[in-house]
C-alpha cells in the first residue's frame, strides 16, 4: 500500500472504532492496519492468538491504538464475548469487517469431505450469521454504522470442486442483503465485497491480467466504512480485475500489457 494512499484516508475514521474478525493474517491483517491508518481505534479478533499479538505490535508501534481477543465465530458464547471486550475496551462500535473463512480441499461435489463441508458452512454462514447479530446492536447503541463482510465471486458464479466454500460465500450474500434491507432505516449500512473467485489462476482469467492484493481489498473495506459510502447498502462490491464482468478471451489481450505494477505482485491472500 502506497503512502500516498494513506496519506489520502488518514483521518477519514477519526473518532470510529472497528472491529477486524479474521484479523491474524492475509486481507484481514492488512485491513486492520488500513482502518487504524485512517483513524479508527481496531479490535482484531481471529483464532491464532500469537498471530494477533504479533499485528497488533504493528498498530501499536505506528502510533495507533489496537487490542485483540481470540474468538470462534461459530460459537455464539464466543462471539458474545467478542463483542462485550470491544465495548468495554474502547466503549463503542462503529465498523465490522467479517473475514473469518474456513473450508475442505477441493473436491468434486461427491468426494467433498462432510466434515470439511460442515466447516465452511459454520464458519462462513453461522459466523457471519452470529458476527452479524451481536455486532448489531452495539452499532444500535453508536448511532449506527457500517458492515463489511468478506464473500467472494465464487458465491456469485459458482466454481467448480468448491462445494463449501461456495455455498458459504452464497449464504454470506445472502445474509447481507437481508441485514441491509433490515436495518437500512436504523443507520446501519451492510454490504460485502466479492474477492476473486479462483485466485490461483486469477492472472490468467482476469481482463486485468494480475491478481489483487490485500491492500485493494483493504482500500475498498476503508471506503465501505467511511461516509464517502454513506448511501450505499446491500451492495455486493466485485474485487476482481473484471472477471464478473464476462469473459476476454486470450487473443483479445493486448501483447504490450502493463497492467502490472509493483503493488500487485503479491495475491490477494484470505478469504478471496
Amino acid at each position: 500500500m502506497s503512502k500516498a494512499a494513506d496519506d489520502d484516508r488518514s483521518g477519514l475514521l477519526t473518532g470510529k472504532v472497528a472491529l477486524v474478525v479474521g484479523a491474524s493474517r492475509g486481507i484481514g491483517a492488512v485491513t486492520a492496519k488500513a482502518l487504524a491508518r485512517a483513524g479508527a481505534k481496531v479490535m482484531l479478533a481471529a483464532r491464532d492468538a500469537n498471530a494477533l499479538e504479533t499485528v497488533v505490535a504493528q498498530i501499536r508501534s505506528e502510533g495507533h491504538e489496537a487490542g485483540f481477543v481470540t474468538v470462534d465465530v461459530g460459537d455464539e458464547t464466543s462471539v458474545e464475548h467478542l463483542i462485550e471486550r470491544v465495548l468495554v475496551q474502547f466503549g463503542r462500535l462503529d465498523v465490522a469487517f467479517n473475514n473469518a473463512t474456513d473450508g475442505s480441499n477441493p473436491q468434486p461435489l461427491a468426494d467433498t469431505d462432510v466434515e470439511g463441508f460442515d466447516r465452511a458452512i459454520r464458519t462462513n454462514i453461522r459466523g457471519t450469521f452470529l458476527g452479524m447479530k451481536h455486532q448489531i446492536p452495539a452499532l444500535l447503541a453508536s448511532g449506527g454504522g457500517s458492515i463489511i463482510n468478506m464473500a467472494s465471486l465464487a458465491g456469485v458464479q459458482g466454481v467448480a470442486n468448491l462445494a463449501g466454500y461456495v455455498t458459504g460465500k452464497a449464504g454470506i450474500i445472502a445474509l447481507t442483503k437481508v441485514a441491509a434491507l433490515d436495518y437500512a432505516d436504523h443507520g446501519i449500512r451492510v454490504n460485502v465485497l466479492a474477492g476473486e473467485a479462483a485466485q490461483r489462476h486469477a492472472a490468467v482469467g482476469t481482463p486485468m491480467r494480475r491478481v489483487g492484493t490485500a491492500a485493494e481489498v483493504a482500500d475498498a473495506v476503508v471506503w465501505l466504512a467511511s461516509d464517502q459510502s454513506s448511501f450505499i447498502t446491500g451492495v455486493t462490491l466485485p474485487i476482481d480485475g473484471g472477471q464478473s464482468a464476462g469473459a476476454k478471451p486470450e487473443q483479445m489481450f493486448r501483447t504490450d500489457n502493463k497492467q502490472n505494477h509493483p503493488e500487485t505482485r503479491s495475491s490477494c491472500s484470505g478469504s478471496c
